[in-house]
């Protein structure tokens, strides 16, 4: 008996492994790899920000927001972010799970309930802003939640086409431990929540595929373009900019 759980775990290991090496069955492809070497030029970017020039102005209508990180990532990552949303007036909210390992059905529901207490402490619809994978699970929480989310933004988020067309899918696979066209959730991914819903794309992405980012017509109500690496969503004066100009829309 006292073997019974490492021979679970070689199990649980193995399964993880095979769905990592699975074949793509619908033949997408993620970014080229040129672009995806570049991502890893992103601890430059907090040294770039030093020599630009960039102001924040103090919003015209300040709201809660709450930031959703991206796959494999942990809430330090939006943490400059989040200061310049609070320099702006605005009040940004950690979703409060720590790393992001994948959307699994009971992830999404501690995320649901942070959703559901920030709204009952603020009296007031939340701003979801999703990095990547942050931002698929921030559509949902809008679908499921209409009346408690103001608007959804997301950044670089794989929600269109294939969702293999990214070059993390096989890494999702291994720690999600399940296929990423098999959610854990009851859903359709391109379909677009019943409140304002914004895509961020960039065509210098390395991770995901423009196209899954863009979105298409009828999938989200706008796509804006810019000109950052995936992991600029989170680190560029650029991407900063409009989200601040985007949270002062009407």
């Amino acid at each position: 008996m006292a073997t019974l759980p490492f021979y679970e775990s070689r199990q649980e290991m193995s399964r993880r492994l095979a769905l990592a090496a699975e074949p793509c069955p619908d033949d997408a492809r993620g970014p080229r790899a040129l672009l995806l070497a570049k991502e890893f030029l992103w601890p430059v970017e907090p040294i770039r920000r030093r020599f630009e020039d960039f102001t924040v102005e103090k919003a015209r209508n300040p709201r809660h927001v709450m930031l959703l990180p991206g796959f494999g990532a942990h809430p330090i990552r939006m943490r400059w972010m989040a200061r310049k949303l609070e320099e702006a007036g605005h009040t940004a909210k950690r979703w409060g799970l720590g790393y992001n390992l994948g959307a699994t059905a009971d992830r999404f529901a501690k995320v649901e309930r942070r959703l559901l207490d920030l709204h009952s402490r603020y009296g007031e619809p939340i701003v979801l802003v999703g990095w990547s994978l942050g931002g698929v699970m921030a559509r949902e929480l809008a679908k499921k939640h209409p009346g408690k989310v103001a608007k959804v933004v997301t950044m670089g988020s794989p929600f269109s086409g294939s969702p293999r067309a990214n070059n993390g899918w096989r890494a999702y696979q291994a720690i999600a431990g399940h296929r990423v066209d098999e959610p854990e959730i009851d859903t359709v991914v391109s379909e677009k929540p019943p409140v304002e819903t914004v895509a961020f794309w960039s065509p210098r992405d390395g991770i995901v595929h423009p196209r899954s980012a863009c979105g298409r017509p009828g999938e989200r109500d706008r796509a804006v373009a810019l000109r950052c690496s995936h992991m600029g969503f989170v680190l560029t004066h650029e991407a900063m900019g409009a989200l601040l100009s985007e949270l002062d829309r009407a």
